[in-house]
Formats: C-alpha cells, sequence, structure tokens
C-alpha cells in the first residue's frame, strides 16, 4: 500500500501562497505564462490573505508581462472590450481597489484618454496588438513595467 505524504504546516502555507497557473497550446513552443517565474510579490501573501482585487491584479500583470514577451518592436499591448462595440483600450496603467474593484487607464485608438473600472465578477479581459502609439525606438511596455512592481512590494 503506499503511503500517504503528510506536508509540515509551513509546507502546506507556501503551498498556499503559491499561484498555480496551468495552460496549453496547439503549439508547444507557445511560451505561457505557466512556465514563467512568479513575480516575489505575488507570492509574499498568501492567497487566502488577497481580495479578489488584488489577486486578479496580480494575475493580470503576469498575463499581461508573458504577452508582450510576444510582441516585436512595433507593436504594444491592448485591451479589447467584451460584451459591446466599446472599442480597443491602449493599456497605459492598471490598477486594483480592494475589495473588489479592478481598472485599466490607457488610450483608444485616436488617443482619447480612456478609463474601465471593473468589477472583478464582471472582469473578462481579451489582449491584443495596437501598432505603437508613438514612434520611438522602443514600444512601452506596461506589463514589464507591473510585473517590476510586484516584485518590489
Amino acid at each position: 500500500m503506499g503511503e500517504k505524504m503528510i506536508d509540515t504546516s509551513a509546507a502546506a502555507y507556501e503551498a498556499d501562497a503559491m499561484p498555480r497557473p496551468h495552460e496549453v497550446h496547439s503549439d508547444p513552443e507557445t511560451p505561457n505564462a505557466a512556465q514563467k517565474p512568479v513575480p516575489k510579490g505575488v507570492s509574499k501573501t498568501p492567497v487566502a490573505q488577497k481580495s479578489p482585487a488584488r489577486w486578479a491584479y496580480e494575475r493580470i500583470i503576469m498575463y499581461l508581462k508573458n504577452f508582450e514577451e510576444s510582441l516585436d518592436n512595433e507593436h504594444e499591448v491592448a485591451m479589447g472590450f467584451t460584451g459591446g462595440d466599446a472599442g480597443v483600450l491602449r493599456i497605459e496603467g492598471m490598477g486594483y481597489f480592494d475589495p473588489d474593484i479592478v481598472t485599466f487607464y490607457g488610450s483608444d485608438p485616436t488617443g482619447a484618454k480612456t478609463q474601465l473600472v471593473q468589477h472583478v465578477t464582471q472582469l473578462n479581459v481579451m489582449l491584443r496588438t495596437l501598432p505603437k502609439a508613438v514612434e520611438t525606438a522602443a514600444p512601452n511596455r506596461i506589463g514589464f513595467r507591473l510585473a517590476q512592481d510586484l516584485e518590489e512590494t
């Protein structure tokens, strides 16, 4: 008969604090968020101690960064809205308001300032690409900046 492993309370606490992403793609070479290291700031606080807003915020950042890693220097990440014809938002910032609100800051393709405020139970994010807004040498990489912020918190 097989023995059942008993975790120590420290191991159980650590397992609770770690996010457990899982992805499968048709092309096994496609990079995915599940294969990336989790930022230190994400695993500092156990999942059970995070608000739904903070937890959604942290996970979206991991997806944003992974998405940006596949982009060329001519494109930036944007967000397409689901369930209507509100269009696309070039993501220039992101935040959350405990316990249950996530917000995205940016601009639409015409350059108009745009902000989406959404309850976590209604959260649907479709990541898209848009050509860079300004002709510069390097595209704006908000996912990398947000992930850096998670490392520092």
